[in-house]
């Protein structure tokens, strides 16, 4: 089934998502498969990708049904590449086909087969019942940012504008993320950032970056490190208080001593 045109349509997405769950049916080496992703909880939508688990049987090799399910991807469905992305021990096999669909297919051990979150949805066979992980706590997301906030302040400071760029950047990634573990919100890859509320993105708004001028860096970076401040306090107040005045000398140092 090659899919027609640049950009991939809904039936198509949905006939091909058909015919990989009748193939896993078929193949004797694959004893369980469930939906994840948005196709799990109801929220597909034009965009929507298609995400597939497999559970593979305890003697299946495999490296040899990933390169089977590779070929098909490859000689069926006009994949153009693939990655992989491991989650422990688990391969996602990630293909991008030529209409601009993504296709994950996890394959799973018999032992890990489980769900990772809500995002799960039994087609056929069985699953374990293993505990759910977490997101990441507030005070990893707290370290990254002051870690990002250190390296922008130098970045600046060596004219370094790119990774001046990048780093404060990375300052804003992990507020929304802290943002949105405060609100209940989904933290991995600001899957929840779009529901936060007005006063928490407006704020944020002001760290985008326009240019790559040390000027707007700089201003960027004062905006960036007040918000991480705003954001840690209702998180953990004691460390507000202990990272706020070291966050804020960084920006003093900066103004005083800026790049020649």
């Amino acid at each position: 089934m090659v899919l027609s045109g640049v950009v991939f349509s809904v039936e198509e997405r949905e006939r091909l998502r058909a015919r990989l769950i009748s193939v896993a049916h078929g193949d004797p080496r694959v004893t369980a498969a469930a939906l994840t992703g948005s196709a799990a909880t109801g929220k597909l939508d034009r965009w929507s990708d298609i995400d597939l688990a497999l559970r593979l049987d305890a003697s299946a090799d495999e490296s040899d049904v990933v390169a089977d399910w590779t070929r098909r991807m490859y000689g069926q469905h006009d994949a153009v590449h693939h990655l992989d992305v491991w989650r422990g021990e688990t391969r996602f096999r990630v293909f991008l086909l030529a209409s601009a669909l993504q296709v994950d297919i996890a394959f799973w051990t018999w032992a890990k087969f489980s769900a990772t979150g809500p995002a799960f949805r039994l087609l056929f066979g069985g699953a374990n019942e293993l505990p759910i992980p977490g997101p990441p706590t507030a005070a990893e997301l707290i370290g990254t940012a002051w870690l990002h906030a250190l390296h922008a302040r130098s970045s600046i400071a060596r004219g370094r504008v790119w990774q001046a760029e990048y780093m404060v950047s990375g300052i804003r990634d992990q507020i929304l993320a802290l943002a949105c573990l405060r609100h209940g919100l989904p933290v991995p890859h600001a899957r929840g950032a779009d529901d936060l509320p007005f006063d928490v993105t407006h704020v944020l708004a002001g760290t985008l970056i326009r240019s790559v001028d040390v000027t707007e860096l700089t201003r960027c970076f004062d905006a960036a490190v007040e918000a991480l401040i705003t954001e840690v306090r209702p998180a953990d107040p004691s460390l507000a208080d202990r990272l706020t005045p070291v966050l804020r000398q960084l920006v003093v140092d900066l103004a005083a001593s800026p790049p020649a």
